[in-house]
């Protein structure tokens, strides 16, 4: 059986809708990027995955495009990516800083001149600003002291909003595998175990299942660190009473879905279980809202209310709903400054994130937004565990 993969066609597609956008926004080069934790702008179009390193992607209005690496990567790059023009730039360099005074290197006007863009009063589109570090931004000022240059984050989040057949099809993949993950988690979770035990179980079930990676970093919390909406394992024991939050996840090229389930290690105390049911009743609520054409701020205050109404406005952190695709978290999110509209083939995590005093819980999974609600891109989710010793 083939490997579930973006086919490189679909790259090509890509960068020729972008190309149409940077034309429309009058714009003479397009720049995303990207690091080796938030790889998925420059990825998204070159297929390519940095280590250590930054990279970027450059297209034209016309469509050309170039990849734009660190000085160890070249080589790396030009094996796997799926731009054939590839520029090695000191502003693409490690965090360490090397200087590597042997080496010659590109400059961007190096690769903007090869891509036809000619002239000093140019005007260069960001399109991944948070992504974009002092030393990038320094040395396209420095080369460039009297181009434009602006902001355009929405050409992303226009291209990556709407999902193909392909990219859909590598998140199902995905869920397949965390739900393994899952089930051998459940299996071997007990008293005694730490976190990060049951981190070593659930990425031992993704890798031999085909993940190329997690797609975040596993999350096996107990107790105190359940309240933590972000956070990471650690050594600590779990104990009998104790509530776990797994949000277990699995990479395929690129693409990062995640399943989230609160556990609990014996019985669950009346005040724990009011929070685990309020959470799924408030995720199966954000369930029913799902449908292409409804406004997403509607959703997020319609939530919002839920927790007030309810008695846990204390509880809330933040939306309902956030995008998904090559990282799990990624643009749009559903808040109650939402200005767009749920269309087909919108792909979210229903991320529903109550937090306690003491303890918080997540209850999340992965939908796919179509004309009259949505379908679950994995099974249904909504069993309260509560494991028996």
């Amino acid at each position: 059986m083939s490997r579930i993969r973006i086919p490189d066609y679909e790259y090509q597609d890509r960068i020729k809708r972008a190309a149409k956008m940077v034309a429309e926004k009058k714009l003479d080069v397009f720049l995303v990027n990207s690091s080796e934790s938030d790889y998925a702008d420059a990825r998204y179009f070159s297929g390519f995955w940095p280590v250590f390193e930054r990279t970027g992607v450059a297209i034209t209005p016309d469509g050309q495009a170039s990849l734009l690496v660190g000085p160890e990567c070249i080589i790396f790059a030009s094996d796997v990516a799926k731009i054939d023009k590839i520029y090695p730039l000191l502003a693409y360099r490690e965090s360490a800083d090397p200087a590597y005074p042997e080496f010659n290197p590109n400059t961007f006007r190096d690769v903007f001149r090869d891509m036809g863009v000619t002239g000093d009063n140019i005007r260069i589109g960001i399109g991944s600003y948070l992504n974009t570090n002092v030393i990038m931004m320094e040395s396209l000022r420095e080369e460039y002291p009297n181009a434009e240059i602006v902001e355009v984050k929405d050409i992303m989040v226009d291209l990556k909003s709407i999902k193909s057949k392909n990219e859909i099809a590598c998140m199902r993949e995905g869920f397949r595998i965390v739900e393994l993950a899952i089930d051998e988690v459940l299996k071997n979770l007990r008293p005694g175990v730490t976190e990060l035990s049951m981190v070593g179980i659930a990425q031992k079930v993704i890798y031999e299942n085909g993940a190329e990676y997690e797609g975040l970093p596993m999350y096996v919390f107990s107790e105190a660190s359940t309240r933590h909406a972000i956070s990471r394992s650690s050594y600590r024991t779990i104990e009998k009473g104790d509530l776990v939050q797994l949000n277990l996840s699995a990479k395929i090229d690129g693409y990062s879905p995640s399943i989230g389930i609160p556990v609990g290690v014996g019985k669950l105390t009346d005040e724990k279980r009011e929070l685990v049911e309020f959470g799924l009743e408030a995720h199966q609520w954000t369930e029913k809202q799902i449908k292409a054409g409804v406004p997403a701020k509607n959703i997020a205050k319609g939530y919002y209310d839920l927790f007030v109404d309810r008695g846990y406005k204390d509880n809330f952190v933040y939306g309902p709903c956030h995008g998904t695709g090559m990282i799990e978290v990624e643009a749009p999110w559903m808040e109650t400054s939402s200005p767009y509209n749920l269309a087909p083939n919108m792909t979210f995590q229903v991320d529903t994130f109550v937090s306690g005093s003491t303890f918080g819980l997540r209850w999340e999974k992965g939908i796919v937004v179509t004309e009259d609600g949505f379908e679950s891109l994995c099974n249904p989710i909504g069993k309260i565990h509560e494991l028996d010793f």
